[in-house]
């Protein structure tokens, strides 16, 4: 053997390790695992004791079912997510402070929309219409500014709802029908409405007389001058059932005699007030009254000559004041200061004897039910175009349909398992409550 190779020899046989040595390492790998494995489990037992009520009070309570449509299941946390997504949407459009007034509602109206969602989306797709992830997610991503993923399912409803629209209702609302124009206007009492019509029927211009007299804010600047619409819109578009009635009833030209309707509210009020007593204290001086709120001044005048006559104001009051705050007291309103008194009153109130009975006092800041229509239909069309956004209208109260038909539907099986406690701790999460 050469020394060159008994050389490398001995130094394999340098470095390789002795049985003494390999033990040593072996006992040494030993202890390191066992130290490993005692770190991971005290680890793991902080872990446990610090992170125990987070899975109880946290992970679990988000993972379980809270809502079931048709077999389909939604977690609390999917709940918690549309919550939070939908408080944010009410203070991107209302601010914090108005939004705020919509949180006792929201957990409600959320399990709703959830639902609905759901039923929407089902009976859709069995139409053919539906809205993939990634719509969704350009549809975000295009938003100004774009919008995080907690607005996904407020957004995949929002797509659908408008491809149903554009696609399916769209085929069943029908471009042209039978269309009438209407004008129309609002007065508040019998003989103003009939004093008003003789002075159209002597040749007065409708829109004139309406934008001077007419309390209806619906018409274009107070005109009364409604346009072309089909049947259904009036009345369930702008709320006008009685108006509507008769102008599809009658040919083209006529004029109404005044029609009542007791249902339609208008911005207008007449108060009679009388002082029962005067004192003073600390803060000054004080007043007892009692008052009637009237729907027009016509009937404020004939309550008042009553009054005059010697009936009895409470009586009186409980029978035909508007004013719900004071009405079953008689009209009493007990002791004010002065700056509790209704701001349209102070100036009968502060000078007034004791036993004073105030003339009509106007009021246009109080609402009032009660008043005449005069009705013209101009003209007349057997098949006319409907306008975009009348078909609009129509589609949307299409779709309202439909949706409501989803609901009734005793095949869809809808189940909401949410307690007033869980819908308080979901509203909280949502909101950092």
């Amino acid at each position: 053997m050469t020394k060159k190779k008994r050389r490398r020899q001995h130094e394999q046989q340098r470095h390789e390790p002795t049985r003494h040595q390999i033990n040593r390492q072996q006992q040494q790998q030993k202890r390191q695992r066992i130290f490993l494995i005692v770190g991971i489990a005290v680890v793991s037992a902080v872990g446990g004791i610090l992170g125990g009520g987070w899975y109880q009070d946290e992970y679990l309570p988000l993972r379980e079912t809270v809502i079931s449509v048709n077999g389909t299941d939604f977690t609390m946390g999917y709940y918690v997510d549309v919550l939070k997504a939908q408080n944010e949407v009410y203070q991107q459009i209302y601010g914090t402070e108005q939004a705020s007034l919509f949180l006792q509602s929201l957990p409600d109206q959320v399990a709703e929309f959830i639902q609905q969602n759901e039923l929407m989306m089902q009976a859709a797709a069995g139409m053919g219409f539906t809205i993939s992830d990634a719509e969704v997610a350009g549809a975000l991503k295009e938003s100004e500014p774009p919008l995080g993923k907690e607005y996904r399912e407020l957004m995949r409803h929002d797509l659908l709802v408008q491809r149903l629209l554009d696609e399916h209702f769209e085929q069943e609302v029908p471009q042209s029908g039978e269309q009438r124009h209407v004008m129309a206007m609002f007065l508040e009492s019998e003989s103003q409405a009939v004093s008003t019509r003789a002075k159209l029927v002597a040749g007065e211009d409708f829109a004139t007389l309406a934008g001077e007299l007419s309390l209806e804010k619906l018409s274009p600047e107070g005109s009364g001058d409604f346009d072309w619409h089909p049947k259904g819109i009036l009345s369930e578009g702008y709320g006008l059932s009685l108006v509507e009635e008769y102008a599809f009833s009658v040919a083209a030209g006529t004029l109404s005699q005044p029609l009542y309707d007791e249902e339609r509210t208008k911005s207008v009020g007449y108060w009679l007030a009388e002082l029962m007593e005067k004192d003073e204290d600390a803060t000054g001086e004080l007043y007892h009254i009692r008052v009637m709120l009237l729907g027009s001044e016509e009937e404020a005048q004939e309550i008042r000559a009553r009054l005059v006559e010697g009936e009895d104001f409470a009586t009186l009051a409980e029978e035909y004041s508007q004013h719900e705050a004071s009405r079953e007291a008689g009209g009493d309103m007990d002791w004010l200061g002065e700056d509790d008194i209704q701001p349209v009153l102070e100036d009968f109130v502060l000078n007034a004897e004791v036993g004073d009975l105030s003339e009509a006092v106007k009021d246009e800041a109080s609402s009032t039910t009660g008043g005449y229509w005069l009705v013209k239909v101009v003209a007349v069309e057997a098949d006319r175009q409907i306008s975009d956004d009348d078909r609009d209208y129509m589609k949307t109260k299409a779709l309202s349909d439909w949706i409501s038909s989803l609901w009734d539907d005793p095949n869809n099986k809808v189940e909401s398992y949410l307690t007033d406690e869980q819908k308080a701790w979901a509203l909280a999460k949502a909101t950092g409550g």
